[in-house]
């Protein structure tokens, strides 16, 4: 995968370089976005495995972002002179990027909420099923003791 190079953080020094830095920026910007949305349609699917392999990609695709962000934004003011059609045009994609962004989040957390569900409900039914039934002075089912219960063991490894 290549992606474009921030030209080693050269700072910005007239419209020119700005342009190129902005449109660097938009191509870094269109395959994070396909990226993420990717992602997003993998998880919402349940299909954990294959969206696990986008995170290389993906981070590598967040660092050349970042820097390449910091350098337009360190050349803001002869953006701001020169282009500032794009500079607008920038922040509005920038806005709806943000948004697929905490879409993205909330897919994750939902995801990660049913998983911790589903493994609580094994290791309580587990523990329920390795529990004696046994009863009380009082004629009524003993709750299994916390003592009792056996280790869940899982993999992290998807």
């Amino acid at each position: 995968m290549t992606i474009p190079s921030p030209h080693a953080a050269a700072p910005i020094a007239n419209a020119g370089e700005a342009e190129r830095a902005i449109a660097n920026l938009n191509k870094i910007m269109d395959r994070l976005i396909d990226t993420v949305e990717e992602e997003t349609a993998r998880l919402r699917a349940g299909r954990l495995r294959d969206a696990v392999e986008l995170d290389e990609a993906k981070v590598e695709l967040a660092r050349a972002y970042a820097a390449e962000s910091d350098r337009v934004k360190s050349a803001k003011d002869i953006i701001a002179q020169s282009l500032p059609d794009a500079l607008d045009a920038l922040r509005q994609r920038h806005d709806a990027f943000h948004a697929l962004l905490q879409k993205n989040l909330t897919v994750l957390a939902t995801a990660h909420a049913v998983s911790e569900g589903i493994i609580r409900g094994v290791s309580g039914e587990l523990a329920r099923k390795a529990a004696p039934s046994t009863y009380g002075a009082s004629g009524r089912a003993n709750a299994p003791s916390s003592k009792t219960s056996q280790p869940l063991a899982i993999s992290r490894t998807l």
